[in-house]
């Protein structure tokens, strides 16, 4: 009998095994029909939608090309007598503006009645600063603003290969104008002088733009069928001030929409929106709606069975994500420590240093970035061995004060290489039960923490302090601080506050677990709140302990200093 109910036993949950994995079998099968549905409706309505925003990017940056070709035909020729042929010599003797008025004449001539009243031509020699003009007088007043601006853009902003470029803008008081240029070249690309016509704003209008548009398809006619520009995309040019320099008649709201710059003309803004009415032609074919899956009714029904799975599902794939994302920080931040020894022990090693200075500063770069990289490694593996409960410490009777002092020295040259400033702020008397090593990697990471999320230049605080029998470390920064809802996240692996998820800040993400994780080893904690004077203030509390072998009692003066180069002494 028990060897017929052990057996009855194994059938029934053998039973009970193989329904289960009907069910999730079922689940798969439903939630896999009902995912390509629903992604096939998802994936066309995406790809149409890319292709409607790719359209609008083709229409803007054709215009862009047909403007820029436009004034390449009539402003690039008829600069190019004086700046298209490169100076044999930086010496060389430049012609005169005058002869634009022949060359030039006909280009971006004025719209408006009068307009034309103020044109003249101009040559600034960049060697030595001074303008000539030819035709109309410019004011005082325009001619500072036109020698300055031309000169910083074109040593600046045009580039080698460019026959033209246009600025928009005037001295304050005076009407805006275009000013066209180009620059000429000497040998080895070197600027020597910039030739340009001052016309009126209206020649890079409204007129031009249009007659741009009438002459050129926006779009190709595989796309547009032949249908017009206007009846397809709705055009926008702007300044850099935001003010409108031409707009098309119908103007309609649109979420397909593509900005283009025209660098070479006044850094204008052009958009093309693809109008509402053109949506089908351009998407070929309406976008597909949503269908609600036939098999909603099982899904509901047996997700509860599966909801363990699905969260372990997450689960691994959130440790995934985090495991990727802390390989790629630790490797970038491994990686720039190793490219500076690695850059200047190349350079020792070729012997390109010329001075005992030189040599000295190499070495103090290779020892700096390995005492760096040096922390990294150990920050680490003392991550490696708390995820895995290996840590061992040695606790010691250690005068706290006189630690941490000589770890902010040891860090103080890291410090200056980024313009932080250490201040130390100790108060007499403060022993504590630590592992030297453990204590030092405390301090760094937390000292490191402050230098990524303070601004340059700050001066951070360290400080040591006891109450209560219990030992306190703290490091002040000038940085934004930490939110009351995420000062406990911030000690998990990995996490970074919502700030600063998107920043440039490099990080593991593991420092200040490791602090948290070393200090609760030695029987203490670990927290943060604001600092006295703003930002934020770290602190790692220790097991207090009697004065330490070979300190005496003589009254012991802590020196306060903000320098960089000059740590705090305890004198006892």
């Amino acid at each position: 009998m028990p060897s017929r109910r052990r057996q009855s036993a194994a059938r029934s949950g053998s039973h009970v095994t193989l329904l289960a994995a009907l069910l999730v079998a079922t689940l798969a099968l439903a939630s896999m029909l009902a995912y390509e549905a629903h992604d096939a409706a998802q994936s066309h309505r995406a790809t149409a939608e890319h292709a409607l925003h790719d359209d609008a990017t083709v229409a803007a940056w054709d215009l862009v090309a047909a403007v820029n070709e436009a004034l390449e035909s009539s402003l690039g020729a008829g600069l190019a007598p004086v700046t298209r042929p490169r100076a044999s010599s930086p010496y060389e003797i430049l012609a005169s503006p005058a002869v634009l008025a022949t060359s030039a004449d006909s280009v971006l001539r004025c719209a408006s009645r009068g307009g034309d009243s103020s044109r003249f031509y101009f040559r600034i020699d960049f060697r030595d600063g001074s303008l000539a003009t030819a035709g109309a007088e410019p004011s005082p007043a325009t001619r500072a603003w036109l020698v300055d601006t031309i000169t910083a853009e074109g040593r600046s902003v045009y580039q080698p290969d460019w026959t033209f470029a246009v600025v928009l803008g005037a001295p304050r008081g005076e009407p805006r104008a275009a000013i066209a240029y180009a620059v000429k070249y000497a040998e080895h690309s070197a600027p020597i002088a910039a030739y340009g016509i001052r016309t009126c704003a209206d020649a890079i209008g409204p007129t031009l733009i249009a007659s741009v548009i009438a002459s050129r398809a926006l779009l190709p006619t595989s796309v547009a069928s032949g249908a017009s520009n206007d009846s397809l995309v709705s055009i926008s040019v702007r300044d850099q001030s935001g003010r409108v320099i031409y707009q098309s008649m119908r103007s309609e709201a649109s979420p397909y929409v593509a900005d283009v710059s025209l660098k070479q003309v006044g850094s204008l803004v052009a958009r093309a929106a693809i109008r509402p009415s053109a949506v089908q032609l351009l998407s070929l074919g309406a976008f597909p709606q949503s269908r609600v899956p036939i098999l909603v009714g099982l899904l509901t029904l047996t997700a509860a069975m599966v909801v363990l799975a699905v969260a372990q599902l997450r689960r691994e794939h959130e440790l995934s994500r985090l495991r990727s994302d802390f390989i790629s920080s630790v490797s970038h931040e491994l990686r720039t420590p190793l490219s500076q020894i690695l850059l200047f022990a190349e350079t020792l090693n070729l012997g390109r240093v010329r001075t005992e200075a030189e040599r000295d500063s190499a070495t103090g770069v290779i020892v700096q970035e390995g005492r760096r990289l040096m922390h990294l490694v150990e920050n680490i593996l003392h991550f490696s061995r708390a995820e895995r409960q290996m840590t061992r410490l040695g606790p010691e009777p250690l005068d706290l004060s006189m630690a941490v002092d000589a770890i902010v020295d040891d860090w103080r040259p890291l410090a200056r290489a980024v313009d932080v400033s250490a201040r130390t702020d100790f108060a007499p008397d403060v022993h504590a039960l630590a592992d030297r090593r453990a204590l030092r990697q405390m301090v760094l990471n937390l000292l490191d923490n402050a230098v990524k999320y303070g601004p340059q230049g700050q001066t951070v605080t360290v400080g040591t302090s006891s109450t209560g029998g219990r030992a306190r470390v703290w490091v002040d920064d000038q940085g934004p601080g930490v939110p009351p809802r995420e000062r406990n996240r911030v000690w998990d692996p990995f996490y970074r506050l919502d700030r600063d998820a998107n920043s440039s800040v490099a990080g593991s993400g593991i420092g200040l677990y490791v602090v948290l994780e070393l200090a609760r080893l030695h029987g203490g904690n670990a927290w943060v709140e604001d600092a006295p004077d703003g930002g934020a203030r770290f602190v790692v509390e220790l097991n207090a302990a009697h004065r330490a072998a070979g300190f005496t009692d003589e009254h012991r003066t802590v020196v306060k200093d903000a320098s960089v180069d000059s740590a705090p002494k305890v004198r006892l």
